[in-house]
C-alpha cells in the first residue's frame, strides 16, 4: 500500500506532510555529505593500509633473513635459548577513538623494542646476529599491531559507508518521492473539494 493511500486529505495533513519532507529533504543532504567524507576517510586510510601491508612485507623477509643467519651461525638451540629468555613481556591496551562518527579500535603498545640487556638473555653468551634478529622481529610485531589497527579501520568504514549510501538511497528514491506523491495526492483533494463547493454554492444561489 502506498503512502498517499493512507493518508487524509485534509490540510492539517498536508501541513505535516510538507515537514516531513523538509526535514527527509534536509536528512538527505546530510547523508550524501557524511557519506562523501566518510569516502574521502576511506581511500585516505586505505592507503595507509596499503603502505604497511608493504612494510609488514620487507620487515618480514628482513626478520627472516637475519633468523636464519643467526641459526646458520650460532646454532638453532642457542638463538631458541635467546627467544625463550624474555622475562617482561609487552603490554597490549586495546581502547577506541572516533572516525568520523565510526568507532574504531585503537591499539597501544609497551615494552616491545626492547634494549639488549632487557630481552633476557645474557650479552657476553650471544652474539650481535641474535640482537639483530631480535630487533627485527620486535619491528614487525610493532608493524603487524599497526596494520591490525588500520586494516580494521578501513572495514569499519566500509560497513558505514554501505550503510550511509543504502540510507541516501532510501531518501532518495523512495521515502522522498513517496512524502511528495502524498503531498501533491491531498493538494490535488483539497483542490477537488474546494471546487465542488464553489459548484454548490453557485447551484444554491441560482
Amino acid at each position: 500500500m502506498s503512502l498517499k493511500e493512507n493518508v487524509k486529505p485534509t490540510r492539517s495533513e498536508l501541513l505535516e506532510l510538507k515537514k516531513r519532507i523538509k526535514l527527509s529533504e534536509k536528512g538527505h543532504v546530510l547523508l550524501k555529505m557524511k557519506r562523501d567524507s566518510l569516502i574521502m576517510e576511506f581511500f585516505r586510510i586505505l592507503n595507509q593500509a596499503k603502505n604497511i601491508r608493504s612494510q609488514l612485507v620487507s620487515q618480514y623477509r628482513l626478520a627472516d633473513g637475519k633468523i636464519s643467519v643467526a641459526m646458520a651461525t650460532e646454532g638453532v638451540i642457542p638463538v631458541k635459548s635467546a627467544a625463550f629468555a624474555l622475562r617482561n613481556m609487552p603490554q597490549i591496551k586495546l581502547e577506541s577513538k572516533n572516525v568520523m562518527g565510526v568507532v574504531v579500535p585503537l591499539i597501544e603498545t609497551k615494552g616491545i623494542k626492547k634494549k639488549v640487556n632487557e630481552r633476557g638473555y645474557g650479552i657476553i653468551g650471544t652474539s650481535g646476529r641474535i640482537d639483530e634478529a631480535a630487533g627485527a622481529y620486535e619491528q614487525l610485531v610493532e608493524t603487524i599491531i599497526t596494520a591490525a589497527e588500520v586494516e580494521t579501520t578501513v572495514r569499519k568504514l566500509l560497513d558505514e559507508i554501505d550503510r550511509t549510501r543504502r540510507r541516501v538511497n532510501a531518501l532518495e528514491f523512495k521515502v522522498i518521492p513517496e512524502l511528495k506523491e502524498a503531498a501533491a495526492f491531498i493538494k490535488m483533494r483539497l483542490e477537488e473539494l474546494e471546487r465542488e463547493n464553489i459548484f454548490r454554492l453557485k447551484r444554491i444561489k441560482g
